[in-house]
């Protein structure tokens, strides 16, 4: 595919924006074509998944742009690194991955990148507006701004993201264009489990069946609970892009391209249609479980992706009535942390035994204390992934039942 070269794009190929942004641009271009875009559009904003260290070539690639004098030209947010930089007592891993992890991390710093160092940039600044085309990595960064904001963007990679960032250009394809954001499978809630009186646990299931299920493309859902809230879809959308490759959902009169089902097909008819009832949604929930109610648990992990002020704001008074007697970790954002301080919550939450994680996430990085048992959490993303990144049985419950399991130091569902 040949790609339509402009005048800002021929200015960043003869490098009239520096040494940095034309090696960038040589990448992008070359990316352009090799997923058959036709053209480049400006951006509004990136958001960076690179800066979690993978290797030398990580640390290479980023340095390298640095000694150019590369800077970033919009505005770019950066996901989680290796070291919560705020806390770095908490780190239990190797020190030579520390030291290459926080070079990473600050030399995305020295590009110009903000240090967010969050999976949840959209709870952090200025979202992306409806429409707004952007060049975000990061799966569920990807998929909330998708469904949940409707801002466009494709599933960015490293180094991809960062040339995006630089040049401040992306490639015209995918999920740029309304008509490849069109519903193709049909999700159908049936009916919904009595004994579940929020909308929480139905949206994890619902995320992790449409991720098995639908592989990469784009499902409307009917039937899901209309209270449910913002991190409930948050929650969705997680599970869908770690146990499937989804980057983009509908669910109907809850996101914004979909205030009806027609609107989401786009006038079309889908090509599945998935039924889910009750019990399906209970067995998936069961699923994410490796081990039984009554287990023995070293540790509760909160906050995959990072939690948000609302979700603070139900923890608290759960863990102020009665202290856990295990690890309870909650992973969040430097800006969420200066809500909580400015609150007075953050003392009130570790004074409850709560140990506050920044900067990084629990099953990327070697933060908890004692694996010796099982690990419990409320997020279905962490139970995908915590068994083969860090080699742990896990318990998967609601975040009442979390709290209660650390109380009880087994796994409690009542």
């Amino acid at each position: 595919m040949v790609v339509v070269i402009s005048s800002i794009d021929r200015d960043l190929l003869d490098g009239a924006l520096g040494p940095a942004a034309a090696f960038c641009m040589r990448l992008l271009v070359r990316f352009a074509e090799a997923v058959g875009a036709t053209r480049l559009e400006d951006a509004e904003s990136a958001h960076i998944d690179g800066c979690l260290y993978h290797g030398k070539v990580s640390l290479d690639f980023v340095e390298r742009l640095v000694s150019l004098g590369g800077r970033v030209r919009i505005p770019t947010t950066l996901n989680v690194g290796s070291v919560d930089l705020i806390h770095p007592d908490l780190f239990r891993g190797d020190d030579d991955l520390r030291t290459a992890g926080t070079r990473l991390m600050r030399a995305h710093e020295d590009l110009g990148c903000l240090p967010t160092f969050t999976c949840a940039p959209y709870q952090a600044l200025a979202r992306p507006r409806r429409g707004a085309q952007i060049a975000w990595a990061e799966s569920n960064a990807i998929v909330f701004a998708n469904s949940v904001l409707g801002a466009r963007t494709n599933r960015y990679g490293d180094f991809i993201d960062l040339c995006c960032a630089i040049t401040g250009r992306l490639p015209w394809y995918g999920l740029h264009l309304a008509e490849n954001r069109r519903a193709t499978v049909l999700v159908a809630i049936d009916d919904l489990p009595d004994e579940w009186r929020a909308p929480g646990l139905a949206c994890v299931a619902v995320g992790h069946v449409i991720g098995r299920r639908c592989g990469d493309r784009i499902p409307v859902v009917t039937g899901l609970p209309q209270d449910s809230s913002e991190d409930d879809l948050k929650a969705l959308g997680a599970v869908a892009a770690s146990s499937g490759g989804v980057a983009l959902f509908h669910a109907v009169g809850l996101t914004p391209e979909a205030e009806t089902l027609d609107d989401a097909l786009q006038g079309g008819r889908p090509d599945e249609v998935i039924h889910l009832g009750a019990d399906d949604l209970r067995d998936t929930i069961r699923r994410l479980s490796t081990v039984p109610d009554g287990t023995p648990i070293s540790a509760v992990s909160l906050g995959t992706p990072h939690f948000s002020l609302q979700e603070f704001e139900r923890l608290l008074p759960l863990v102020e009535e009665s202290c856990p007697v295990i690890d309870l970790y909650v992973n969040t954002s430097r800006a969420v942390l200066s809500h909580l301080v400015d609150r007075g919550w953050q003392e009130r939450l570790e004074a409850a035994g709560v140990t506050l994680v920044i900067d990084t996430c629990t099953y990327v990085t070697a933060v908890i204390r004692d694996l010796s048992g099982a690990v419990m959490t409320n997020s279905g993303k962490w139970a995908y992934y915590a068994p083969g990144n860090l080699g742990v049985e896990v318990a998967f419950g609601s975040l009442e039942d979390c709290v209660a399991s650390a109380r009880a130091g087994k796994v409690v569902r009542p």
